[in-house]
């Protein structure tokens, strides 16, 4: 590869625009790259470096091209070329692999020496490529470059193929300046959600940008967007909408059982708080799900932050007889502070709601058992409900609470307990 193209292509990462390329070097380097396969046109006018896209066996495609040749042709191309030939006729299906290995490997041989001869040797690669015959693997790529002898998918296929980092880079050279990663795209940027392989990038552009959504790639258009901060941040080097409108935009498109997932991971890791969410939320009046993400958003406020917390706050802790809980509430003991999920602080009662996942394992327990000898020696009490006694028996649980509570009231009634005071 031209020794300046490469440098554009590293320095962003392995993507380039033609835009920035044909400012430092003459339009046919780039022409030149994509032709013999350096590099991949992901979407219009950006090129990714081809070493980036890893083809499945349904998309690996070999097209022909014709078969001149020139005189000016470098020994290396030559060799290439008679390589790349000799398994172009009547190839096996067990000899396709090979097949593509050599024809790239003599795609590889004929760019070193283009580099090496300029535009003579830019001649002689496309003569070279142009021997390699027809190799593919089930079907031809969608896109594939015909004529021109090129491996691998072009197009929306190779942006496909792309990780998610250069999706996301991809996606905003396209939209050069005018759109940020929106929603669940946002999202995996802030990361508090992972983005599946398979789902599309999503932009938030102005209305009557010019953009429109492509295959695996969603342009939506908003009235309200600001391009510049606050509207938009830049993390991890990309440009993404602010958190909470991620959150808010992401809600009706997330499965119902994954919505709260991103809200409370956000609210955990101190991104963002329950307010902020809610601010943003007034801004999209009409959003799907809007009850249940404003029903969310109040139980994280209340203290809640975890979904069996919100359950056990649903269907445990409120209504008749209950007293009005702390949740999350700090305490101090000695040098260390300690958070109680659900702390009735009259009878000095913690309620801890422990979940299958960190409360089952041995060395989880240990931490577990010296928590709540510390908080004994203060005079509060620790009571354990498993995840599947507050999902499965919730009516057997409310009955074990109230009883609880009213024996440690009568405790105190009578004198009991008064020796500790409140931590």
């Amino acid at each position: 590869m031209h020794p300046v193209l490469r440098a554009l292509v590293e320095r962003d990462g392995g993507v380039v625009t033609r835009r920035v390329v044909v400012q430092v070097v003459p339009a046919w380097v780039l022409t030149h790259a994509h032709r013999v396969g350096q590099l991949r046109r992901v979407l219009p006018g950006v090129y990714v470096d081809a070493a980036l896209i890893i083809p499945t066996t349904s998309t690996v495609s070999v097209a022909p091209a014709s078969s001149a040749s020139t005189s000016s042709a470098s020994g290396s191309a030559a060799s290439g070329s008679a390589t790349a030939g000799s398994f172009a006729s009547g190839s096996s299906t067990s000899g396709s692999l090979a097949a593509v290995d050599l024809c790239t490997s003599a795609a590889a041989r004929a760019a070193s020496a283009a580099d090496s001869a300029g535009v003579a040797g830019h001649t002689a690669v496309s003569a070279a490529a142009s021997r390699c015959a027809s190799v593919t693997f089930g079907r031809a790529a969608p896109g594939a470059v015909a004529g021109v002898g090129a491996v691998g998918p072009d197009g929306d296929e190779a942006f496909r193929l792309l990780d998610v980092t250069r999706r996301h880079r991809a996606a905003l050279a396209w939209a050069d300046g005018r759109a940020a990663l929106g929603s669940v795209t946002a999202l995996a940027v802030w990361g508090v959600r992972g983005q599946p392989d398979g789902e599309p990038v999503r932009l938030d552009v102005r209305a009557g940008c010019g953009l429109r959504s492509r295959s695996h790639l969603v342009v939506h258009r908003r009235d309200d967007l600001s391009l510049a901060p606050p509207g938009v941040l830049i993390r991890r080097g990309l440009t993404v909408v602010r958190l909470e409108r991620a959150l808010v935009d992401a809600w009706p498109l997330l499965p119902p059982q994954d919505r709260p997932a991103p809200v409370i991971k956000a609210v955990n890791d101190r991104l963002t708080t329950p307010e902020r969410i809610a601010s943003a939320l007034t801004a999209v009046p009409r959003l799907t799900g809007r009850a249940g993400l404003s029903t969310l958003l109040d139980r994280l406020a209340g203290g809640c932050r975890s979904p069996l917390e919100i359950w056990g706050h649903d269907h445990v802790f409120t209504g008749a007889g209950m007293p009005v809980f702390r949740r999350q509430a700090r305490i101090v003991v000695g040098r260390r502070t300690i958070y109680l999920d659900v702390y009735a602080e009259r009878e000095r009662v913690d309620f801890e709601l422990d979940g299958a996942t960190t409360h089952g394992d041995p060395r989880e327990r240990e931490i577990d058992l010296r928590r709540d000898a510390l908080l004994a020696t203060v005079g509060i009490l620790v009571v354990r409900f498993a995840r599947h006694r507050l999902l499965h028996e919730p009516d057997a649980v409310r009955r074990e609470v109230h009883a609880i509570l009213t024996s440690r009231r009568a405790g105190m009634s009578v004198g009991r307990d008064t020796a500790f005071p409140p931590p």
